[in-house]
């Protein structure tokens, strides 16, 4: 047994002063305040003096990093990922598969799930899933994704997906409006896969439909959807209000204003907004042409582009936490909340998100102000920075 001691401890909603954190085999023992108890003897003790604990970090969405993009299906390829993310806070996340050839999907979904079922990475960020983002989603909405590839939405094409997944497909962003989209909506959800509504063209009624079939989740809000107008609210202003639905955004100050990430918070709260990347395999590489999918995105600065649209991003998931400080004058622990116990309700993970007795011990140790310290996965220390 550890115990791991800190300034603070956040953890979904809780604020912990001079907390203790008991590890066993690899899982949250007990949470408490040394002003209670002290950490008991003959337990190995971690003291990080001035730092703050919270949940190791989950990203749903995510194509890539350190040069590698999750639909290359190259051995190593996850590991590598996984050990770039845990320097950055983030302890378990969800390949991102993007609209491409169905044979190329199924590719890139068999050998992904195969990964996951076979997982050896002790020591880095765990894939704890696929999402599924296309291709049933709007020719008018699709952003950087090829329409050649998108297809309509049926039972028998989600179902060839699901099977290549062997059990590994989470999460699938879907258009609500595409005939036969609710039909996919019903089985996803009742085979257990959560469905968000995403790349879309669909108005509030559409979306409200699509809530009444099952999805409760909405992809990076207010990108590649019908704009939010007085008169038509769209997917943007039904996810802003309807307490059923999760939303995420990229809090890259590129895809969104900072000014709209902070209404975005204040109206949709922070029990049920998400914080993702949508990074890709550029993030961490610099300036260069790297590789979306099917697609060669150029990259400089902060943003990746293909023919001057916005083509994922190169954000990382403890500067989006560090931006929605920033941006809505959130406190570190509200804002890792958005990027950990959140991101798990989506795709209803009760072992990761938080630190409570009995979940997975993922865990961050952050400066005062969101800057990575160490990373642990399953209690064990996986990344400290110099």
């Amino acid at each position: 047994m550890q115990a791991i001691t800190a300034a603070e401890l956040f953890t979904a909603g809780e604020r912990i002063h001079n907390p203790v954190l008991l590890i066993d085999n690899g899982r949250v023992a007990a949470a408490y305040s040394q002003d209670e108890q002290p950490a008991p003897a003959g337990v190995t003790r971690v003291d990080y003096p001035d730092r703050v604990l919270v949940p190791g970090l989950v990203d749903l969405h995510i194509h890539g990093s350190a040069g590698y993009d999750v639909m290359e299906c190259e051995s190593g390829g996850l590991h590598r990922m996984g050990h770039f993310l845990a320097g950055h806070g983030v302890t378990s996340f969800l390949a991102t598969v993007v609209t491409s050839s169905e044979q190329r999907l199924l590719r890139a979904i068999e050998f992904i799930g195969s990964q996951i079922l076979h997982w050896d990475g002790d020591g880095v960020a765990r894939p704890i899933g696929i999402h599924l983002e296309g291709p049933c989603i709007s020719p008018r909405r699709s952003g950087v994704h090829p329409v050649s590839a998108i297809q309509s939405p049926s039972i028998e094409l989600f179902d060839r997906f699901y099977q290549a997944a062997q059990g590994t497909l989470r999460l699938i962003t879907i258009a609500p409006e595409l005939p036969g989209a609710l039909d996919v909506i019903q089985e996803a959800v009742r085979r257990g896969v959560t469905v968000s509504i995403g790349h879309t063209d669909g108005t509030a009624d559409d979306t409200r439909a699509a809530v009444a079939a099952g999805a409760t989740h909405v992809t990076h809000t207010f990108n590649a959807m019908r704009p939010m107008l007085h008169r038509d609210p769209g997917v943007a202003g039904e996810a802003l209000v309807n307490p059923r639905l999760f939303a995420e955004i990229i809090a890259d100050g590129v895809h969104v204003d900072p000014l709209i990430v902070d209404v975005f918070l204040r109206a949709k709260g922070c029990e049920r907004a998400v914080l993702v990347t949508d990074a890709i395999s550029a993030t961490g590489m610099g300036d260069g042409v790297f590789k979306l999918g099917p697609l060669e995105v150029v990259v400089q600065g902060n943003r990746a582009e293909v023919d001057e649209h916005l083509a994922g991003s190169v954000l990382t998931l403890d500067q989006a936490v560090r931006n929605a400080m920033a941006f809505a004058n959130l406190s570190l622990g509200m804002s890792s909340r958005l990027a950990s116990a959140n991101a798990a309700a989506v795709i209803r993970e009760t072992e990761i998100g938080t630190l409570r007795p009995g979940s997975r011990a993922d865990l961050v140790v952050l400066s005062p102000a969101g800057e990575v310290v160490t990373s642990y996965v399953a209690g064990r220390e996986v990344m400290r920075r110099a």
